[in-house]
């Protein structure tokens, strides 16, 4: 092997950063006119798709896209902002639910069709075969080691 040519799983481990890193730019970008970052987006996405009952703070972290470790200091700022609320519940009051407010459904709704132009862009390269493959690829890629 030439010492310029790197392995080729180094290589592909170099790529995918890569390109998370630039998906991670542009989508900070295309939210920062809305004052929200791309965590507290992502918030948002799960929430909406939580609608009406909500969900509680364990479960909102476990399905981030991007593992947060302030996952009560994120919806802190989205409470501070009105884009959601917290619920105690009633059954168990050490059990705290959040929901999505009508200030934030209406900015996602605002965001939708830049979000959609944003994903179709991400992958403008790429065949409906080739986004398929890609997918199940990176599926194989991030799956837990047996």
């Amino acid at each position: 092997m030439s010492p310029h040519r790197r392995p080729r799983n180094k290589a592909v481990v170099i790529a995918i950063l890569q390109s998370a890193d630039r998906l991670r730019r542009r989508a900070t970008d295309m939210l920062a006119p809305y004052d929200i970052t791309l965590q507290q987006f992502n918030v948002l996405r799960i929430l909406r798709g939580a609608r009406p009952d909500g969900l509680c703070t364990l479960t909102i972290a476990e399905r981030m896209i991007e593992q947060a470790p302030g996952i009560t200091r994120l919806i802190d700022r989205l409470e501070t902002k009105g884009l959601v609320r917290r619920v105690r519940s009633a059954e168990d009051r050490r059990q705290v639910w959040c929901r999505i407010t009508p200030p934030g459904e209406r900015l996602l709704a605002r965001l939708d069709a830049a979000v959609e132009a944003y994903d179709l862009a991400a992958v403008r390269g790429l065949s409906p075969a080739d986004q398929d493959r890609l997918t199940a690829l990176l599926d194989l890629v991030h799956e837990e080691p047996k």
